[in-house]
C-alpha cells in the first residue's frame, strides 16, 4: 500500500533513497553522496522538510517532492526543488498525489505562484506539468569556457577591481530594473554558498561592475552598469576572478538575456546541449 508523508516524519536516509531511485535513469547523471545532497538541496536550493513530501510502499521510499518558499522577484513563491518517482512505480498516480500535497502547501502558506525548472527534451515531465496548469515563461541556457586563462582581457581603464561584501552585491537589486534572475543565481541563493568570492569595480566610489564566482569556476552573477558596457569591464572581472581562483573551466547560466548572451559568446563561451524551461503556475 502506498502512503504519503511529510518529510518531517521520516529519516533523511529515506529522503535520500527516494532521490537516488527517482533519478537513477535521468537524462543527466546527478548522483551525489548523501552529505552533498543534504548540503545542496536543503541549503542554497532552499527546500524545507515541512514543505516536502515522500511516497512509500510499506517502508520503501518510491517518490519525492521537495519544496521551498521565499519571496522570489517580489512574489511569495513555492518552488518544486525536485519531483522524482522510482522507475517501477511510474504511471500509477504517485506524481499526481505528491503534487496535490505540494499545491495545497502553497495555498496554505498564501503563496501566489508555483515555480519549477525542467530540462528541455524531458517531454514526459513537460507534458505532466502542462497538464497541471504550468506555463513556460523563460528558457534557461547553460554555457561553459574550457580555457579561462585564454580570455583576452582589456586595460583597466583607470578602474580598480577589489573584493566586495555580499551586502554590496545585494544592494544592486534596485539597479537591475526588470532583469529576470533565475532561482539558482539570485542573491538569496548566492548568499548561502560557501567559498564564493565577490569582486567589484568602482568609479568614484560607485559600483559599476560586479561578479560572484566559485573556485569551481561557476559564475553565479555578473553585471556591468549599462553606461559602462562594451569597455572590457566584464572581461576584466572574469579575468581577475580566474587569476584569483584558478578554475580549470568556467560555467554560467542565465535565462532570456540577450545582452548577457552576446557577451558570453563574444568572450568564447560555448552553449551547452542541456537547457531548461522555467515554468510557473499562478495560484
Amino acid at each position: 500500500m502506498i502512503t504519503y508523508k511529510q518529510c518531517t516524519e521520516v529519516h533523511i536516509d529515506a529522503i535520500y533513497e527516494a532521490f537516488q531511485q527517482g533519478f537513477s535513469d535521468y537524462i543527466i547523471d546527478i548522483a551525489m553522496p548523501k552529505e552533498a545532497f543534504v548540503k545542496r538541496f536543503f541549503g542554497p536550493e532552499g527546500n524545507h522538510l515541512k514543505y516536502s513530501y515522500i511516497a512509500l510502499d510499506g517502508q520503501q521510499p518510491i517518490g519525492l517532492i521537495l519544496g521551498g518558499i521565499k519571496e522570489y522577484e517580489g512574489v511569495k513563491t513555492l518552488r518544486c526543488g525536485t519531483l522524482c518517482i522510482h522507475p517501477g512505480y511510474r504511471g500509477q498516480g504517485v506524481s499526481q498525489n505528491l503534487f496535490e500535497r505540494h499545491k495545497k502547501t502553497g495555498i496554505a502558506n498564501r503563496c501566489k505562484q508555483l515555480f519549477l525548472e525542467v530540462i528541455i527534451g524531458n517531454d514526459r515531465a513537460i507534458g505532466f506539468y502542462k497538464g497541471l496548469g504550468y506555463d513556460k515563461i523563460y528558457e534557461l541556457s547553460y554555457y561553459y569556457h574550457e580555457a579561462p586563462l585564454a580570455i583576452d582581457k582589456k586595460g583597466q581603464l583607470g578602474y580598480e577591481i577589489e573584493l566586495i561584501r555580499m551586502d554590496e552585491v545585494k544592494a544592486l537589486q534596485n539597479r537591475l530594473q526588470d532583469i529576470h534572475i533565475n532561482w539558482q543565481n539570485d542573491f538569496d541563493y548566492i548568499e548561502k554558498l560557501e567559498n564564493k568570492v565577490n569582486h567589484g569595480i568602482f568609479k568614484e566610489s560607485v559600483l559599476i561592475g560586479a561578479i560572484s564566482m566559485l573556485p569551481s569556476g561557476k559564475i553565479h552573477f555578473i553585471w556591468v552598469d549599462p553606461r559602462f558596457r562594451h569597455q572590457g569591464i566584464g572581461r576584466n572581472l572574469i579575468g581577475y576572478g580566474v587569476k584569483e581562483l584558478k578554475p580549470e573551466k568556467l560555467h554560467i547560466s542565465f535565462p532570456n538575456n540577450s545582452n548577457l548572451q552576446g557577451f558570453v559568446k563574444h568572450t568564447g563561451f560555448i552553449k551547452d546541449s542541456i537547457s531548461q524551461q522555467e515554468m510557473y503556475l499562478v495560484l
